[in-house]
């Protein structure tokens, strides 16, 4: 059902005063979300080197073009001059390095180990650790330490270009900025050792870290506390020789480093003890500070780049935690549907299962129709052939294409045709009911086809006289198409099977406006159908709940509809379905609060409805977005695994729902390529939902054209000769 109005898209007029279109806000936003959310998940990737990381290693090369007294000089190297020198440190005097660090773990045991016993250390830090853990360095700072660079992302720079060793040193410099306000001339390459270690590929890289400004500084005493040898060993390796001064290499991230702060804590008070002192590079070699304080632009840009890194941080420990949160529905669902689904069906397909006395009385259809020309009288016939007696009520609401002519044409027996002015479907409906003669009124739409069993199907349950409404089986009649088959998926598994188990807990959310039922004296005491939502089914069902009737699903009670066949189409139908579902929720909120029996659907139903027909659908997507991600950046098979494993459960679940509902299991051959595209179709829409909500935003009705194809089950019905119309059948204003 529709208004005959439509909102005009968002229109700019180009500079030849022709209209160009421009793209609608309800679109912008969620393709902005997209982007940002891309782009957060990207500079995480990239601070965490699993984008444009570098991990190889060179191989020993020939040291023929190394100067011999680099070769053999100290572990300080400058070639900031252009001449290459080399600096040893003075007895007694030891310079403590760490690499690879902060380390949120690590860094602050070994900051408290220097500070208990009073010594400085030189941290050399990478951009990415030093992104994200920028208070570390800053305490570093604070402390009288000092920090030097080791590169961004820790790559071998000998395999890189000159753009591409720029680029780590000031990215690196950025997050020190950032970090701690502090620029440094200090730096250590990657995969460094001693200075004999110089080759014919390393010692270029050097030379051109000179004249950019930096010293080297490499080690002439390595700890070699990343093997984790024990205490002793790191001791034993760690102690220069005959009082000689020394450049200790050690390491405050990459791994366990236990030992190496036990080692620390034996090490500094027995060398102090001997006579050793632990300087700052600068301050053993008598130099000036190697850190300098940054201000103005480039302060503000290295702030810039650390609070965005700590943003993709928090956003994604929250998209982590969103995706445990809709891992654990989205399990959770399937594991009930499962469950009660299968002990829905055991219930009602025993042989001496019976709502009641069964329910021979006549009914009252509704056919709420607008423009349905292409499909009314393939409706209309299906209702004729139907195993329950009935009346028909066909209401047009202000076709312009001739609908209600059509069925009058047909001069079928039991029909009436119901004229109003274009109001919109619940007011049709609620004009069918004032028009209807019985008690049980059926609802379909006007694209629907019935079997001849579907009333009577429909109608069982109200031999409960606890019963107030029943969902019938929608099912897709058009399912030949891609989307068609899709859709055939969605029906099957994700709302029949859904109904199976809200029988089971009480808490039907919807009565289909394909196929349902009401009792008539149900529904006047809720007041009738309500245009207040654009998901009027939604909201009468909610209605039903809160006013103590219980809702059940009727699975023989089968409809056959006529689904969208373009994405248009579809996108205008789901859009309309979730935005009304959240009005619906909205309008029953008091529902939480109540008492009886509207307090149990407010505390059980509006919750679950809420989770999973709301929250779950809104939060899905980081799936397919953490398995974009893991497929591109790794970890590239458990990612796939996973996905996999979900799908898997998907298809449990699907293949239940198809035997359940005696399908053909065939189309599941497109549920893989459904849950790739179909299902962030879904997404957008809700989203786009949300944002509509959110900002205040009213959805207009909006037809969908429809083709007919959709045929009655139960073959045509002959037409009645001509002149035997009776009172019956004559059309009510």
């Amino acid at each position: 059902m529709a208004s005959r109005t439509r909102r005009p898209e968002a229109a700019a007029k180009a500079p030849d005063g022709s209209r160009r279109r421009r793209l609608p806000m309800r679109l912008l936003l969620p393709l902005l979300v997209l982007v940002a959310l891309m782009a957060m998940l990207m500079l995480r990737g990239y601070v965490h080197s699993e984008i444009l990381a570098d991990h190889r290693i060179q191989a020993e090369a020939a040291t023929d073009k190394v100067p011999e007294k680099i070769l053999d000089g100290g572990p300080v190297i400058d070639t900031r001059s252009g001449r290459a020198t080399s600096l040893r440190m003075p007895d007694r005097r030891i310079v403590l390095t760490f690499d690879d660090g902060p380390d949120p773990t690590w860094t602050p045991k070994v900051l408290d180990v220097l500070k208990k016993h009073h010594a400085h250390a030189v941290f050399f830090v990478t951009g990415t650790m030093t992104s994200r853990y920028p208070d570390l360095v800053q305490r570093m700072v604070d402390e009288g330490h000092e920090v030097g660079l080791h590169t961004f992302n820790h790559p071998d720079l000998s395999f890189q270009s000159k753009k591409r060793i720029d680029w780590e040193l000031s990215q690196n410099q950025l997050a020190l900025a950032g970090a701690a306000g502090i620029r440094t001339s200090l730096f250590r390459p990657p995969y460094s050792s001693f200075a004999d270690a110089m080759d014919d590929r390393s010692w270029p890289v050097t030379e051109y870290i000179g004249s950019r400004g930096y010293v080297t500084v490499v080690n002439n005493t390595d700890s070699e506390d990343w093997q984790k040898p024990g205490v002793r060993q790191i001791l034993r390796n760690a102690t220069p020789k005959s009082g000689k001064g020394a450049i200790v290499l050690m390491h405050d991230s990459g791994g366990d480093r236990h030992q190496t702060v036990q080692a620390l804590d034996r090490f500094l008070p027995d060398m102090q003890h001997k006579g050793y002192e632990f300087d700052n590079l600068t301050e053993a070699l008598d130099a000036p500070s190697a850190l300098t304080p940054v201000a103005g632009p480039e302060l503000w840009k290295g702030r810039a780049w650390v609070f965005l890194v700590q943003a993709s941080e928090h956003i994604t420990d929250v998209l982590v935690a969103g995706l445990a949160v809709i891992g654990s529905l989205v399990i959770g669902r399937f594991l009930l549907m499962l469950l009660l689904s299968g002990v829905h069906a055991r219930r009602v397909r025993r042989k001496d299962f019976r709502w009641g006395e069964p329910v021979t009385e006549p009914v009252s259809v509704l056919v709420p129709a607008y423009n349905e020309a292409k499909c009314i009288e393939n409706t209309v016939r299906s209702l004729m052939a139907s195993e329950q007696p009935i009346e028909i009520i066909v209401i047009d609401d202000g076709s312009s294409d001739g609908t209600a002519r059509l069925v009058e044409a047909m001069g079928l027996p039991n029909v009436r045709v119901v004229r109003q002015l274009n109001a919109g479907k619940p007011a049709a409906l609620n004009r069918g009911l004032a028009n209807a003669r019985h008690d049980i009124i059926v609802m379909m739409d006007g694209d629907t086809v019935f079997e001849p069993s579907t009333v009577r199907e429909l109608v069982q349950p109200f031999g409960d006289p606890r019963v107030g409404a029943v969902a019938g089986n929608a099912k897709v009649g058009n399912r030949d198409s891609l989307i068609g088959a899709w859709q055939h998926i969605e029906y099957v598994m994700g709302f029949n099977l859904d109904r199976r188990m809200y029988d089971i807990m009480r808490c039907m959310p919807t009565i289909p406006g394909a196929v349902g039922a009401f009792r008539r004296s149900a529904l006047e005491r809720v007041g009738g159908m309500s245009d207040d939502t654009l998901a009027e089914d939604t909201d009468i069902t909610m209605a039903m709940h809160r006013d103590g009737w219980r809702v059940v699903y009727a699975e023989k009670a089968r409809a056959w509809t006529e689904a969208p066949e373009s994405v248009q189409q579809l996108w205008s139908q789901r859009y309309r379905w979730s935005y009304g579902t959240m009005q619906a929720i909205w309008k029953h909120r008091r529902a939480l609060v109540e008492r009886g029996p509207s307090g149990r659907f407010g505390r059980v139903g509006l919750p679950l409805v809420s989770l999973f027909m709301v929250v779950a659908p809104l939060l899905a997507p980081l799936i397919d977005v953490f398995l974009l991600y893991g497929v591109v950046f790794g970890p590239t098979e458990k990612t796939i695994v996973a996905w996999l494993g979900v799908l898997a459960i998907q298809v449990v679940c699907a293949a239940y729902a198809f035997r359940l509902d005696r399908e053909r299991m065939t189309h599941l051959i497109s549920l893989p390529l459904q849950q790739i595209l179909y299902r962030q179709l879904m997404y957008v829409v809700l989203l786009q939902s949300w944002i509509t909500a959110l900002t205040g935003g009213r959805l207009r009705w909006q037809k969908l054209r429809r083709t007919g194809v959709v045929e009655a089950p139960g073959g045509p019905v002959p037409r009645p000769r001509a002149g035997s119309e009776s009172d019956e059948r004559r059309p009510v204003g």
